[in-house]
């Protein structure tokens, strides 16, 4: 989608950030506004990849991704009537997942929250258990997940912390299943944007209009002109920008 100055200015972005970044790093105008765009595209396309991860899980057999909300919000759940093998030899039949993109996205009171969650959970179905999985993991694991509650280490061997590589296996039965997906990704990626042709690159206009704007005000100069319109980009409402 292209990014014009309105747009721009709904994303609530930082003023202060920007000019700072611009003086220290000498950049130009140009390089900030662009820089920006792509920071608030990049948030927009995280968020994308983080349904990528989650959704490819309803093509997978025994899997199920519950809509928002639903199902106590469990990103997804696991089923296998034959049982699940799990590492240090218990077997359940349900497996209900909390997945996140990078094993340090979490603090200790967001940590604290899943894991009363999962223990939740448990307490509910005695036949299950509750993964903690990680698109980037530190390492390649399914281990018991200990984390500090009320400023207590605790951990249950049903309440595990998995790198994705390790869910995809357990799933699909295939010890290299992740890796195969990402290999075949690329080209996947690929053939989807050719399919959107030149409709997928925006024309972004910011500066444009930031130039257009200036020019029939009196201002000392451009560079006082844009630097005006950035801090009325976070700071519109403000006193004393509200009446300039």
């Amino acid at each position: 989608m292209a990014v014009s100055y309105d747009r721009l200015w709904k994303l609530l972005i930082d003023p202060i950030k920007m000019i700072f970044d611009k003086m220290v790093y000498n950049s130009s105008w140009d390089e900030i506004i662009s820089n920006e765009i792509f920071r608030q595209r990049d948030k927009s396309n995280n968020n994308d990849i983080g349904y990528f991860h989650q959704r490819i899980f309803k093509y997978i057999n025994k899997c199920r991704v519950p809509e928002n909300g639903e199902e106590n919000g469990w990103d997804i759940i696991y089923e296998d009537p034959a049982g699940i093998n799990l590492p240090d030899g218990s077997v359940v039949h349900r497996v209900y997942v909390e997945m996140k993109n990078k094993h340090n996205t979490m603090n200790s009171a967001s940590s604290g929250k899943t894991f009363i969650k999962m223990q939740n959970q448990l307490l509910n179905d005695d036949d299950c258990a509750c993964f903690l999985v990680e698109v980037i993991a530190q390492k390649s694991q399914n281990i018991k997940w200990d984390v500090t509650v009320d400023k207590k280490k605790v951990g249950h061997k049903l309440i595990r912390r998995v790198s994705i590589d390790q869910f995809y296996s357990l799933v699909t039965g295939r010890e290299n299943a992740f890796y195969d997906m990402c290999m075949v990704l690329p080209k996947v990626i690929e053939d989807v944007v050719k399919e959107f042709d030149e409709s997928i690159i925006p024309h972004d206009t910011v500066m444009e209009e930031l130039t257009d704007m200036i020019k029939n005000k009196e201002i000392t100069s451009k560079e006082a002109g844009i630097l005006m319109s950035i801090y009325m980009l976070g700071f519109k409402t403000y006193s004393g920008f509200s009446s300039r």
